[in-house]
């Protein structure tokens, strides 16, 4: 990761086909779509039933199973399931599972069979995070340099998409369709994927020769490259402010009088498709002006999103300015994500993209949740000023970090992310 001259513009490459940016864009939003039912609306449901803290704790470590998935992220790049692609293979597999999953859910009962529900959570939950391996894998072969921004913004959009509707709309509809009906629904939209990877052939990439240990090595020795201690760094902190700010929103909406269904709709319905619709503008903001550049003005976004936070607190605060609150929040976030999951593309390997993506998302996604968990804690002792403080001060220390970067210098191996054929039959 040895410095070089900055870029101000990357240069244009052959655009991608249509069908693979539909691909790639439904598989980051039908990959979160069931899980993120279970994390929201589950939730919910069993609230509403009077079930127990306990079983309600027991779904929200679930979600921990998405940071853990490194661990397992060589065997995706090691190991080809098929001989129609690599990844499409992986791919395939997990969509069907996941598929196959809900239906069997479809046919139990929510307060007769809550283990066994919570069983089939958690395998939602490990193939909804391989798929997010896979397709990672995949993105990071198939998209070239230049429009790397567009992708990344087309996966943080993909997955508030995913969010909006299994936390959402699925929710919104559950009264009347039941806990069968919802099911059947996240099935035939995860198959969606499914019957669009039956269609694509993945291009054949040069097989690597490496061993099944120099994969899973490769969890540490990814950052032991020159100049790997400076970008932990910016993967640990340039997004942690926002994290920390995150804590504040449920209990600033609350302490307004906010009901759960008015804090599901202002959150996960008006506050993803903000998000996404800012996601999908730094894609493009990234091709204008280049890594560096998108990275410094992204920091200097998410400063204004922690402001925004401050709003509700204000004495002269109305009814609306929480909303507001929120989708400034949402606006201002979401470009320093893509930017970074740009960036996090770049210095992966060619010959193990899903692992060297895979460890660094998991990575920032732990010390995320952390401050997530952190804020909410602070919270008591602090107050909400006090930890809005914290936050911004993180957000400051973010623009420090993206001004002090500098790109790495294209991987040796890049040339091996060029497939031997360009492009199959369907």
């Amino acid at each position: 990761m040895s410095t070089e001259a900055v870029r101000h513009k990357i240069a244009p490459a052959a655009p991608l086909e249509k069908r693979v940016w539909w691909l790639l864009g439904s598989l980051y939003t039908t990959q979160s779509v069931a899980l993120m039912f279970f994390m929201g609306a589950f939730v919910a449901i069993l609230l509403e039933q009077g079930a127990a803290m306990e079983r309600i704790s027991m779904i929200y470590l679930v979600g921990m199973v998405w940071p853990l998935k490194f661990l397992w992220s060589p065997l995706v790049d090691r190991f080809q399931l098929s001989r129609h692609g690599h990844y499409r293979g992986w791919l395939i597999l997990m969509q069907a599972g996941m598929v196959l999953t809900l239906l069997v859910l479809a046919t139990l009962d929510v307060a007769r069979d809550f283990d066994t529900i919570y069983a089939l959570c958690l395998l939602i939950a490990v193939l909804s995070a391989t798929q997010d391996i896979a397709v990672d894998g995949l993105a990071c072969r198939v998209l070239p340099e230049a429009q790397r921004g567009v992708g990344n913004g087309l996966q943080i959009s993909g997955g508030l998409l995913g969010n909006l509707l299994g936390a959402g709309a699925v929710l919104i509809v559950y009264r009347h369709v039941g806990w069968a009906g919802s099911m059947g629904i996240l099935a035939a939209v995860t198959s969606v994927s499914l019957l669009q990877l039956l269609a694509y052939r993945e291009p054949r990439w040069p097989v690597s020769e490496s061993s099944t240990l120099a994969f899973v090595a490769r969890l540490w020795t990814f950052w032991r490259q020159p100049g790997a201690r400076r970008w932990l760094a910016l993967v640990l902190l340039y997004t942690v402010s926002s994290s920390l700010a995150y804590a504040l929103i449920t209990p600033m909406l609350l302490a307004q009088g906010s009901s759960l269904a008015r804090i599901g709709w202002v959150v996960n319905v008006f506050g993803s498709i903000v998000g996404g619709v800012a996601a999908m503008l730094s894609g493009w903001l990234i091709y204008r002006l280049g890594r560096r550049r998108a990275l410094i003005l992204a920091a200097m976004i998410q400063v204004l999103g922690i402001g925004a936070i401050a709003l509700p607190l204000l004495a002269s605060a109305s009814e609306s300015t929480p909303v507001v609150a929120v989708g400034l929040y949402f606006f201002c976030y979401n470009p320093a994500a893509v930017v970074l999951a740009t960036l996090m593309m770049d210095h992966v390997s060619p010959d193990s993209p899903a692992t060297d993506y895979s460890v660094q998302f998991s990575l920032n996604q732990f010390f995320a949740l952390g401050m997530i968990a952190a804020g909410a804690a602070l919270l008591v002792p602090l107050g909400h000023a006090g930890v809005l403080v914290l936050a911004a001060l993180l957000a400051l220390l973010a623009v420090g970090l993206a001004v002090s970067y500098r790109e790495p210098a294209k991987h040796p191996g890049s040339a091996a992310l060029e497939p031997t054929l360009a492009r199959g039959a369907a």
